[in-house]
């Protein structure tokens, strides 16, 4: 398993053998999860890939690989962002933070107590990225109703069809009590 890197130890991480005309590596430095990494990276390789196969990072979901669906949501300096989306190389200095990075299991974030509260999830596939745009969602101009957070909600497929208790979790972190 390759491990994150702390800042005093960067050198790059492995990266596989090159294919014969691949481009070359390109290096990056980043903070994923608030550990600060340095990567060599395919030019063509996408932040989720990225994340998930040279990282090890497998809690962030490849749903549609089009940006439809939401599952491979994640946080890019504070803003969430369809990480199927991204090249990794354009995330050199950025901060990223995946479902891995939000909460502990002994310290859940405010969204993901929710979720398991509200039972805001069925199959579970969707729920990472689901909990990752809520939780970017509660720094967002957000009007109160239901419709309001379903809205803001919208780029996140849930195949299960929970949206009554995605909103209800995201409702209940919003106006606790």
């Amino acid at each position: 398993m390759k491990t994150l890197l702390s800042a005093a130890a960067a050198p790059a991480v492995d990266a596989p053998p090159a294919r014969p005309g691949a481009p070359p590596g390109i290096e990056i430095a980043c903070t994923v999860n608030g550990k600060r990494v340095a990567l060599t990276v395919d030019p063509r390789a996408t932040l989720l890939d990225t994340l998930r196969e040279t990282l090890e990072l497998t809690g962030t979901k490849k749903g549609c690989d089009h940006g439809q669906c939401g599952a491979c949501t994640v946080h890019v300096n504070g803003r969430r962002v369809n990480s199927c989306l991204s090249f990794a190389v354009m995330h050199d200095g950025d901060a990223i933070t995946t479902i891995e990075g939000l909460g502990t299991p002994d310290h859940l974030h405010p969204v993901q107590a929710a979720f398991v509260a509200q039972d805001g999830y069925q199959c579970g596939y969707c729920t990472p990225g689901q909990i990752m745009s809520a939780a970017a969602l509660l720094n967002e101009p957000c009007g109160p109703a239901n419709a309001d957070v379903a809205e803001l909600m919208s780029g996140n497929i849930c195949r299960c069809g929970a949206y009554q208790n995605i909103v209800a979790a995201v409702q209940s972190v919003r106006q606790p009590g």
